[in-house]
């Protein structure tokens, strides 16, 4: 008989989900039931639509561990990934949870951005669900989840994006969470949608915001304020504040404060304090559970070095952790991911190598056996590989060394100081964007988009002499450091409005001997410089790339990116170079010379 069946009759005692009440077809090698569950998350009460998993012979008499996920941003429990999660690990063995998140699929509350005091409470109360200390609301109890002590199940979570960052968010209000393996998530969400590269210290930012990632950010505005047009007949809780339809006014505000495109310092210390506070950055002190972050080199949405900031706060505090640099991310290979790689919709854990290193994780930290290995600290995908193994790792992070180029004055990189030209040159930015690196949802929804360009004129570049005497391997993230002169930047530098100061976009080309470029998987770094008169260093995305022989490396200033907001009026820069005094860019190499 269905779960269904027994909550419209008149139970007088709850209903304990055991082999018997919820078995099916006995070749399944799962059951599927679908439970609400209203849960208190902060000030709100918000009923959870989930789907639990059980796999054939798991009862109160041969318990199992559980595996619980949620949907990527403007998904639920039913989109492709979230129900394929859960029924790969319910074939593995595993009770599997998967819900739809607060504000997302049929589930109550507004979109509180995995607030650790209201999405990590909800998700912490299913967990209690797992426990069988909470029932369903209709009175249904789980008996048959292994447990490592009274009211502690043994349990795991899995999820990409938005179902990555829950993950961090639960562990950090409840230790019972044995193990974690978040995808494509943040660390900062300050930094993920108003970057500013510069001057960030170990990959941590500051105070001042970046350029807001404004084709990011309105597309994920949109996909959340149309929740009512996709889900008719929403829960009256789901309503937002405000002005928005779906989101909690906090976040609400900050959309609105990035729209107006000005900074003023109260407004922005409110923008930050908020950001931070739904982000990993401000929590990862309290999480102590097993965490295998997985993180994709084709993102521009959360790039990797949101990943290397978890992973060093995490490793420094003796949390358990490991992180791989897979293919596909947020801008590309998702739904088509390269061969032998994970696959989340077509659940082939073991064919593949993140797959397998999950299996395991879960295998050593949630069926307790000693015996399964955890894997390197650090590994990483490398596309030009064709045969063999496609990862490469390292028992260390960051795995590569540092080399030095010199940017000289007649627009070249140089290997030595003494090799630098003396020399000035000046870009200036017009009113309209005038550098492209992507429309960024082209990746997501799989639309073409424009080759990279910048207009001349409005950016400054140096380039490298040919890459000899075998490839060069770049695994990290590059830094450049430089000063530049600008006469109305300082001018706006005292501005009580961060808005005014001079904003520049970093990036890295490979240039091969035909003359044709690749801004390598599109990435730019946004910077905002914190103070013009000053030498400041700015930190590139992480990226996997080899620079084949022949190939030229080519660092590119630009003054504007149309992805991104960029500079209040038009700003002259220069930048001069003189083998005593001059800019240099450092690149993590693991193989070759550079050039």
């Amino acid at each position: 008989m269905s779960l269904a069946l027994l909550a419209g009759t008149a139970l007088t005692a709850p209903l304990v989900l055991s082999a018997s009440a919820a078995a099916t077809d006995g070749a399944d090698p799962y059951t599927v039931t679908a439970l609400k569950a209203t849960v208190r998350a902060g000030s709100y009460n918000c009923t959870v639509d989930a789907d639990l998993y059980r796999p054939r012979g798991v009862d109160a008499a041969h318990p199992a561990p559980a595996v619980l996920t949620t949907n990527g941003f403007g998904g639920s429990k039913a989109d492709g990934s979230t129900d394929a999660i859960a029924r790969t690990f319910a074939d593995r063995g595993y009770v599997a949870l998967a819900y739809s998140g607060l504000g997302f699929g049929k589930t109550g509350c507004p979109i509180s951005l995995d607030d650790p005091g209201i999405d990590g409470r909800a998700t912490s109360r299913l967990i209690d669900l797992l426990a069988g200390t909470h029932a369903a609301d209709d009175g249904t109890r789980v008996d048959f989840v292994a447990k490592d002590g009274p009211g502690d199940p043994s349990v795991g979570m899995i999820g990409g994006s938005y179902g990555g960052a829950i993950q961090l968010a639960t562990a950090s209000v409840d230790h019972r969470v044995d193990a974690l393996v978040p995808l494509i998530t943040w660390n900062d969400l300050f930094y993920a949608v108003t970057p500013n590269n510069a001057d960030r210290s170990h990959g941590a930012g500051g105070s001042l915001p970046g350029a807001y990632k404004h084709e990011w950010t309105n597309g994920f505005f949109l996909i959340g304020e149309a929740q009512g047009l996709l889900h008719p007949g929403l829960d009256p809780s789901r309503l937002g504040g405000a002005g928005c339809l779906h989101f909690v006014a906090p976040a609400c505000r900050i959309k609105r404060l990035l729209d107006s495109r000005s900074y003023p310092a109260d407004e922005t210390g409110a923008m930050l304090r908020y950001a931070r506070s739904v982000s990993p950055v401000s929590y990862l002190k309290s999480v102590k559970a097993p965490t295998l972050l997985v993180q994709g080199q084709a993102d521009t949405l959360f790039n990797l070095n949101e990943a290397a900031a978890t992973y060093r706060t995490l490793a420094a505090q003796g949390t358990p952790v490991r992180m791989i640099w897979q293919s596909w991310g947020h801008s590309g290979g998702m739904k088509n991911p390269a061969p032998g790689e994970l696959d989340l919709a077509k659940g082939n854990l073991e064919g593949s190598y993140v797959g397998r290193r999950i299996l395991a994780w879960f295998d050593r930290y949630l069926r307790h056996r000693t015996s399964a290995a955890t894997g390197p600290a650090f590994a990483y995908y490398r596309d030009w590989v064709t045969s063999g193994p496609a990862y490469a790792t390292s028992s260390t992070f960051p795995a590569a060394g540092t080399r030095r180029l010199y940017l000289s004055g007649d627009g070249t990189l140089v290997d030595k100081r003494a090799g630098v030209t003396r020399g000035s040159r000046t870009y200036r930015n017009l009113r309209l964007p005038t550098s492209h690196s992507e429309s960024s949802l082209a990746g997501l929804v799989g639309l073409p988009d424009p080759e990279p360009y910048d207009i001349r004129g409005t950016y400054l570049d140096w380039t490298s002499a040919p890459v000899a005497g075998g490839p060069l391997d770049v695994v990290g993230a590059p830094t450049v450091t430089l000063k530049v002169a600008s006469p109305q930047a300082e001018q706006d530098q005292h501005s009580s409005d961060a808005a005014d100061k001079l904003v520049l976009f970093a990036k890295l080309y490979d240039v091969a001997p035909d003359g044709d470029k690749t801004l390598v998987h599109r990435l730019v770094a946004p910077a905002r410089v914190p103070d013009v008169t000053r030498r400041f260093t700015v930190e590139l995305p992480g990226i996997v790339h080899r620079f084949e022989p022949g190939h030229r490396l080519r660092l590119v200033i630009a003054a504007s990116d149309s992805a991104y907001a960029g500079n209040r009026g038009v700003k002259r820069v220069t930048v001069t170079s003189a083998p005593e005094d001059t800019g240099i860019l450092e690149l993590p190499v693991t193989q070759g010379a550079v050039p």
